[in-house]
């Protein structure tokens, strides 16, 4: 007479186990992200607030606007010393701009200058070269920061932001380019309104167009006026206003 075999396999119990087991190890991947992103954001809400100071104390010290500053002032005032090799104080090309007292709108020349400045004078670390005059020149080298994402970052009067209306020319930081969708809804509901039309920050209006100031399209629902975080997009860029 056979002998009946018994099948082995998984019990009920086991299979509760693996099943919570499972769970656990999503719930801490998904809470790990989450951490991941929120320490992202602070990076670059922490790097605004660094540029935003050192701007502030630039024009304290030295009663002239970083960038704006002439190249000669610049020489006299921080030390041709602590400018970068290709400060020119009197010829072209020279790190500085036209002493008008504000940054040129949506000028490469003054936005370059102004990191040579901050950095010549203390107060920001890193040594940028001050020159540039179109998009392609400040994205190149040595011409500007950049944050987290190798998106440079820029301090410039512009208006090419997303608004409800005609958007007027203000003073802004960019953040750069680069940055996933959920990352700045996640900085524009810690610092602002969570709304990237309205409020102190603000998506950038240029899509496609491969500058400094580029923003997917995707990264914004206009319909609904909110940011597309289901749309997983990863170059976004948007700027927050100083004033």
């Amino acid at each position: 007479m056979d002998q009946i075999r018994k099948q082995s396999g998984f019990t009920l119990v086991e299979i509760a186990i693996v099943l919570v087991i499972i769970s656990l190890l999503l719930v801490g991947v998904l809470k790990g992200q989450e951490l991941i992103n929120s320490a992202r954001a602070r990076n670059l809400a922490a790097q605004n607030s660094d540029i935003q100071a050192a701007y502030f104390g630039f024009i304290d010290r030295y009663r002239q606007v970083p960038g704006d500053m002439k190249p000669a002032d610049a020489c006299g005032a921080i030390g041709t010393s602590n400018l970068p090799a290709t400060a020119n104080c009197s010829g072209t090309p020279a790190v500085g701009g036209n002493g008008d007292g504000t940054l040129n709108t949506d000028s490469y020349t003054e936005a370059a200058a102004l990191w040579a400045h901050l950095a010549a004078s203390g107060f920001i670390k890193g040594s940028y070269t001050g020159i540039a005059t179109n998009d392609a020149d400040y994205q190149a080298g040595t011409v500007a920061p950049m944050n987290v994402f190798n998106g440079r970052i820029m301090l410039v009067r512009t208006s090419k932001y997303y608004d409800a209306g005609t958007a007027s020319v203000r003073l802004a930081y960019v953040f750069g380019n680069q940055v996933p969708v959920n990352i700045l809804r996640e900085l524009d509901v810690k610092v602002d309104d969570g709304n990237p039309r309205t409020g102190i920050l603000r998506h950038s209006s240029v899509a496609g167009g491969s500058t400094v100031f580029d923003s997917t399209a995707t990264c914004v629902d206009t319909t609904n006026i909110i940011w597309s975080i289901e749309a997983s997009a990863q170059n976004c860029n948007a700027m927050y206003f100083y004033y």
